[in-house]
């Protein structure tokens, strides 16, 4: 409610409805977040996939708070499908996250084909919107896709965790032109990534 104008229009009179005044709603940065949620079985074998999903919910709480809008991807399997928005999360993420379980095959080509339609998408509504991409993976795919060309900046977070560092994440984000970060160094920022 917009109470100066409100009282303006009021002029001495009465309080009737059409005196009723509205102020615009801030709605934050106009930037998209799209998070690209690994879900295959290598995500599970050192709780990785749970720490993923720890992580979202924080993101996606501060996202909450900075009334920043949010997509979330996840593939596996075969596929990769849109899970959540874009649109600015409310207080039940933990519904839709928990769901969330892995198995199978890294289908990483689907699920950027899956983020590139939410950037094309968004880029068509508002081009002066920065849209980011972040992909959450421990980066075990054969795969080898191209950047998202409506990404305005791309984060690579890794979460690979064996013995053996496979290192696939950071050549995937130096030929993305993309910054990697590993999850547990994230996780320690406070989710202060916006």
């Amino acid at each position: 409610m917009a109470w100066l104008p409100t009282l303006a229009a009021k002029q001495g009179e009465h309080l009737r409805a059409d005196h009723l005044r509205y102020a615009r709603r801030k709605t934050g940065t106009g930037a998209l977040h799209c998070f690209v949620l690994d879900c295959s079985a290598s995500m599970l074998a050192r709780g990785q996939l749970a720490l993923a999903k720890g992580l979202l919910a924080a993101l996606f709480d501060r996202a909450r708070n900075d009334r920043v809008e949010v997509a979330l991807i996840a593939f596996g399997g075969t596929r990769a499908e849109l899970r959540f928005g874009p649109a600015v999360p409310r207080w039940w993420n933990e519904r839709w996250l928990a769901p969330i379980g892995a198995g199978g095959g890294t289908p990483l080509a689907a699920g950027m084909e899956a983020a590139a339609r939410v950037l094309q998408s968004s880029a068509r509504r508002d081009t002066a919107r920065h849209r980011h991409v972040w992909l959450l993976t421990d980066g075990r795919s054969t795969q080898w896709p191209a950047r998202p060309r409506h990404a305005d900046h791309v984060t690579v977070v890794d979460f690979e965790t064996a013995t053996v560092r496979l290192g696939r994440c950071a050549a995937l984000a130096e030929a993305w032109d993309a910054q990697c970060i590993d999850a547990h160094a994230l996780l320690a920022t406070g989710a202060s990534a916006f």
